[in-house]
């Protein structure tokens, strides 16, 4: 007879919250907006409900960030086309983090717009 004790997960707002949040890292210390909720994810994705979706979604978000803005740095010489998309990039990386931990603290789904689907 197994036990379903590995199958259980716990519910946890609070890591959630604190998942999303981490992305704000960029803005501190220039890195790890990206890798520490990678980490968080990957570690925690199979013990606390929710975090599978919450971490594909701010995953996605941040590569599709990076390369938003890769790409707005790039056009910025092509008369300065490049410079409004990033200013919504940076706008949109502060804001929506804020928003999806704000649902998650509300047991909300996570929405990230602009986001490409890298991990499904």
């Amino acid at each position: 007879m197994e036990s379903n004790y590995h199958t259980l997960k716990r519910t946890d707002n609070q890591l959630l919250v604190i998942t999303h949040l981490t992305q704000m890292l960029t803005y501190i210390t220039g890195f790890g907006g990206l890798i520490v909720p990678l980490i968080l994810w990957a570690t925690q994705k199979d013990r606390v409900d929710g975090m599978d979706v919450h971490g594909k979604a701010i995953v996605n978000f941040q590569l599709s960030m990076i390369i938003y803005f890769i790409i707005s740095i790039i056009l910025i010489p092509v008369f300065l086309i490049g410079v409004l998309p990033l200013i919504l990039v940076c706008i949109l990386s502060f804001i929506m983090p804020i928003i999806n931990a704000i649902k998650a603290s509300n047991g909300e789904l996570p929405s990230y717009p602009l986001s490409l689907s890298f991990i499904s």
